[in-house]
Parts: C-alpha cells; structure tokens; sequence
C-alpha cells in the first residue's frame, strides 16, 4: 500500500511542481487584511475570476475572503502554490441579479467586519463603501457603483446585472442566501485554481495592486 501511494503521489507532486508564471510582488492573502479590507490577492482573484466570463456579459465579480487561505511570494509561481491559496476546488458559477439582490448580498459581506468573518467580499467591476457605525444589514452599505463599459454608475436597484462567483457563495454559503434565487443560474465553471492560474500565466511579471474599490467611512 505505501509502494502504490508513492506511485500515486509523484504525478500529483510533478504537476502542484508546475510553474504557471511569475508575479513581480508578493500578494497578501492573510485573514487580518482581506476579511476586513479591500486586499491585493482579492483584487487579482476576482479580476481573473471576471476576466473570464466578462466576454459572456457577466462584467461583477465576488468572491468571499474565506476563500483565500495563503498569501504569495514574489518570483515564480506553481500551481501548488495556487492551490494553496483556493484550496476548496470551488468552481466558477455565473448567474444574474437585480440591483436589489446585490445590494443585500453585499451587506451580508459587511455584516461581520468586527469578527473578521470569511464572507467579506473582495470585488471586480464593482465598488463599494461602508460605515460600521451604522447596523449590520440595515444601510451599513453607504455607496454601491457598477463599472459600465469603463465608466462607473451608481447602483440601480431595478437593474438586473451578470455576476460571476463561486459555487459555494453562489448556493448560499457565507450568509449570500440572496444568490439563491438568482437567475440563469450556472455552477459548473472552471475550478477557481485554475481561473487563477491562467490569468497570472496571461499576465507574466503581474503586479499586485489596490485601487480603493472597497472603502471605508
């Protein structure tokens, strides 16, 4: 049985060894940064995560900070290392909403700041600002803009919007039960990993970046 599991175990280790490109700065992906603030591996995982679908019309992004388990070094990159970062082989889920279900999705995101909770939501195509001042779920969301073909326009409640997430948020985890009675609904994407891999692999020397799409009263 040991003989059979190290035969086994020298493909999975040839291919996490697999190097998918390299990033020029380290990326932060640690829980005391990305589950209470806008983050830098946020920002790449959910630009990569629209850049995949933003041809099909899904043009915002989200994805819960809970997700992101590990942090990266500058250099090379291996499909081990991004693995370890999105570690739950969630796959990519588009669907649509109204202005009203993203309004409510993203007050969940913020509702438990205080207790640096997986569900903040790092973004793409999107920005947004909130106050803790003010009640869980009860307008701690001050300001919600769509990007809109390059310009930013505030959030029209009665819109409906193409989104792209993961299966896990999508079906309701992390307190997003709004994304359950989403429509067009498609949970059977690419795995997240993967998503990842390839835009770093597209952008060679990427550089991790914020760009204030997430503040703070």
């Amino acid at each position: 049985i040991v003989a059979r599991l190290d035969e086994l175990e020298k493909p999975i280790t040839e291919l996490k060894e697999t190097i998918v490109g390299t990033v020029s700065n380290s990326l932060t992906g640690d829980r005391a940064v990305c589950r209470v603030q806008e983050c830098d591996m946020g920002n790449m995982i959910a630009d990569a995560m629209r850049g995949a679908v933003i041809d099909k019309g899904y043009t915002i992004a989200l994805q819960n900070s809970g997700g992101i388990r590990a942090s990266l070094d500058a250099g090379e990159v291996s499909l081990g290392e991004i693995m370890s970062i999105l570690p739950f082989q969630n796959t990519l889920s588009t669907f649509k909403v109204t202005g009203k279900q993203l309004l409510t999705a993203i007050e969940n995101g913020v509702s438990q700041v205080e207790d640096v909770a997986g569900r903040f939501p790092q973004v793409s195509g999107m920005r947004y600002t909130f106050d803790l001042a003010k009640p869980a779920n009860e307008g701690r969301v001050t300001s919600i803009e769509i990007d809109e073909n390059g310009s930013w326009k505030p959030l029209d409640l009665n819109k409906t919007y193409g989104m792209v997430s993961n299966n896990f948020i999508r079906g309701g985890g992390d307190g997003y039960k709004v994304f359950r009675s989403a429509s067009e609904i498609y949970d059977f994407g690419p795995d997240l990993a993967d998503v990842v891999a390839n835009y770093i692999k597209a952008n060679p020397g990427y550089s991790g970046y914020t760009d204030n799409r997430i503040t703070q009263e």
